[in-house]
């Protein structure tokens, strides 16, 4: 089985397609109390805090993942319009959610 195309554009070269629906892929992650801490020190003296990039980074890919298993679900060949969503819950949890419209190719 092939992997489902994601697209952040409406329309895809050489394809015509018939519309499925909305599909979602959502994760909420935190970083441990050890990050915390250095995340808080960054604050103080200024940077980038890469345990947060790479904790939003896999969030990325784990709600693109999980947006892929919903459309291919759905007998999707293709996801387009595909846009990320993200906020935070509290002080030291971060949602991310890909959405985008599932497709078939005719």
């Amino acid at each position: 089985m092939a992997d489902v195309l994601i697209s952040t554009t409406e329309n895809i070269p050489g394809h015509d397609y018939e519309v499925i629906g909305e599909v979602f892929g959502l994760t909420t992650q935190s970083k441990n109390m050890f990050s915390d801490i250095g995340a808080s020190l960054k604050n103080i003296v200024g940077g980038e805090i890469k345990a947060y990039t790479d904790m939003l980074r896999e969030s990325r890919e784990t709600a693109i993942q999980r947006l892929k298993d919903e459309a291919t679900s759905k007998g999707a060949d293709a996801v387009v319009m595909m846009r990320f969503d993200s906020g935070s819950i509290g002080q030291d949890m971060q949602s991310v959610v890909a959405y985008g419209t599932a497709v078939k190719f005719k």
